[in-house]
């Protein structure tokens, strides 16, 4: 994983809540194994219309959106089934974080495997962030646990142990090989079956 210690960028405000896994990426996407692959199907539904053509309207089809590097959401974001190519869909499109009022269970466990920072925050601080527009940068600072605005901090909370993954830029795999000298140690101790 690619490490974060800060970061700063445009945002994309999408306050709905409840915005479930099928939204983020449909079902009929998911036959790529690979993590890329993903981003042209980001909110296909909302995005496209029945004949395919992009909706102007639609947050990740306006023009002055792209390169936004945050998004902004309500509560309960990722809900809905577990499928881990939600994760992948929304870094493929270049998000790096995603700020949003809670996240479910599996789709929050999901984002830290895969370097993508959800942070949670209260709907009075979000209230503040929805009022980013495309020439606004938010700055996300990790080591000191805040999102800052126009001159505003906002503290959010993170498990130690994820926070340690993200600056360290360590996946699971990551952390397993730290303990390489004992794993082999224990397989060299084990008996062999001839």
């Amino acid at each position: 994983m690619e490490p974060i210690t800060s970061h700063t960028g445009k945002a994309i405000v999408m306050p709905n809540n409840n915005i479930d896994t099928d939204q983020i990426i449909p079902k009929q996407f998911l036959k790529n194994i690979l993590k890329t692959g993903y981003a042209p199907h980001l909110f296909f539904d909302w995005r496209y219309d029945q004949s395919g053509k992009p909706k102007p309207d639609f947050a990740l089809n306006k023009p002055e959106n792209q390169g936004a590097t945050i998004l902004i959401s309500g509560e309960n974001f990722g809900c809905g089934s577990s499928r881990e190519h939600a994760v992948w869909s929304l870094t493929d499109w270049g998000f790096k974080v995603v700020i949003a009022g809670s996240f479910s269970d599996i789709f929050y466990m999901n984002s830290t495997k895969n370097g993508l920072l959800a942070i949670s925050l209260p709907a009075a601080d979000r209230k503040i962030l929805n009022t980013a527009t495309s020439t606004d940068q938010i700055t996300v600072n990790l080591v000191d646990q805040y999102v800052e605005f126009k001159g505003q901090r906002f503290h959010f909370d993170i498990d130690p142990m994820w926070k340690n993954k993200f600056i360290n830029g360590l996946d699971d795999i990551d952390i397993t090989m730290k303990y390489e000298d004992q794993i082999e140690a224990y397989e060299a101790a084990m008996p062999t079956f001839d």
